[in-house]
């Protein structure tokens, strides 16, 4: 087992009090500027859906009726496309909340694909993961028709959508899907997590319920091979000291750089992605290049 590996799951012994402390990300904003942010996403994300070639409620997965929206293709071109996936713990939030970065990154010539997953608690971690690798698997395969480049798919996401962008490039799981052994041309996870075993001793498991087998799937434990990455969530205080950790001890693993944005905190962090001149914008284009 690897040292950061070791130090993670070692996490279980700190007393309930301090995980709960360490992985709670909203003491990191007041009531009254978590509401602004999410009002934020919601603002945004109403505007990209007025972007010219806009396909919204794509299904994905029949059996569920799960969707997606894509935004940013154009007609005779293969673009290449970001998937985005959404955070909120596993429990919260929705693709309609979620497609701030589109018009950022339409400008640039890249399609965005923001999906739904089921949520916690009535889905288990191992069912919102096949959520996002079937998303994954749809875009890949109707690539042609959905006009995105199938050889040039960046997936991130924030938060618990760190995790699950995390999730979607781990190896093991491609083939049975009728995809190549990395399918992923780079993963951005933001303000993510990758160890489970911390979260299962912390309030986090009153509603995800984790098992023995989904902590050791964490995405430390089986890190991504064969494609771009980095690292990136809020300077300093902005993130709550779990999360710090968690992208600290997944960096040695990949060797991926992490990358602390001043001035920001957990919730807001992402929304620099709809800035075109942000460092954080900057970070995801550059994998593309």
């Amino acid at each position: 087992m690897l040292q950061n590996e070791t130090t993670l799951q070692d996490e279980t012994k700190l007393p309930r009090a301090q995980l709960d402390t360490d992985y709670t990300a909203r003491a990191t904003v007041s009531a009254e500027e978590f509401a602004r942010i999410i009002g934020q996403y919601q603002s945004l994300s109403d505007e990209a859906h007025a972007l010219p070639n806009t396909r919204s409620g794509l299904i994905f997965c029949p059996e569920t009726g799960l969707q997606l929206d894509l935004f940013g293709t154009q007609p005779a071109q293969k673009r290449p496309v970001v998937v985005f996936i959404h955070g909120g713990y596993w429990r919260a939030l929705s693709r309609g909340q979620s497609a701030f970065a589109a018009p950022m990154l339409a400008a640039q010539g890249i399609a965005c694909a923001v999906p739904d997953y089921r949520l916690a608690p009535e889905a288990s971690i191992t069912d919102i993961i096949g959520d996002c690798r079937r998303a994954l698997t749809y875009l890949w395969h109707n690539a042609d028709d959905l006009g995105i480049d199938r050889d040039r798919i960046i997936v991130t996401g924030s938060s618990a959508g760190g995790h699950l962008a995390a999730a979607v490039a781990q190896p093991g799981w491609q083939l049975a899907m009728g995809l190549p052994e990395q399918p992923l041309h780079a993963c951005l996870p933001v303000s993510g997590l990758f160890e489970l075993a911390p979260l299962a001793a912390s309030h986090v498991q009153d509603w995800m319920q984790f098992t023995q087998g989904e902590l050791m799937a964490s995405p430390l434990r089986h890190p991504p091979i064969g494609l771009r990455g980095a690292l990136a969530l809020a300077a300093g205080p902005g993130e709550a000291m779990g999360f710090h950790r968690q992208s600290a001890a997944f960096a040695q693993v990949t060797g991926w750089q992490v990358h602390e944005i001043a001035e920001r905190n957990h919730f807001d962090v992402i929304l620099d992605l709809a800035d075109p001149a942000s460092r954080l914008s900057h970070l995801l284009l550059g994998l593309l290049d």
